[in-house]
């Protein structure tokens, strides 16, 4: 696992593997990592947000689970980036088919759940009665 950390950082490592391709393919690669850089970015940010400006929900601690869940999900989909970026170029610089990735798939679905979830909170009705 470490080995694998490492060749994050190693510039030289991708380029010691198979041929160069076309650098508008792994200018695209750089983007789409970059994009699912600022996704992860984005969770992070939103589960700082939850956690200092959303008031105290009728749930016991569901503003804190909330936040917890969108920073994890943040720094998953940040790492889950770079290991998309690395298996891509190898797999470019392979001539080899592009790997799939599961990472859209979940990252939607345990959206769509938290927006469920969250919908669930609004909705809740108060304990102290209107």
């Amino acid at each position: 696992m470490f080995a694998a950390i490492r060749r994050w950082f190693d510039p030289e490592e991708v380029r010691r593997v198979g041929t160069a391709p076309d650098y508008r393919f792994s200018l695209a690669n750089e983007r789409t990592f970059l994009a699912w850089l600022r996704t992860g970015l984005a969770l992070i940010a939103g589960g700082l947000a939850v956690a200092q400006f959303l008031p105290p929900l009728r749930v016991a601690h569901a503003r804190e689970a909330i936040a917890v869940v969108l920073l994890l999900l943040g720094g998953s989909v940040a790492v889950g980036a770079v290991v998309r970026w690395g298996r891509t170029e190898r797999a470019m610089r392979l001539g080899q088919e592009l790997p799939m990735t599961r990472l859209p798939a979940v990252l939607s679905a345990l959206v769509g759940l938290g927006a469920l979830v969250l919908l669930a909170l609004v909705l809740l009705p108060s304990s102290g009665g209107r």
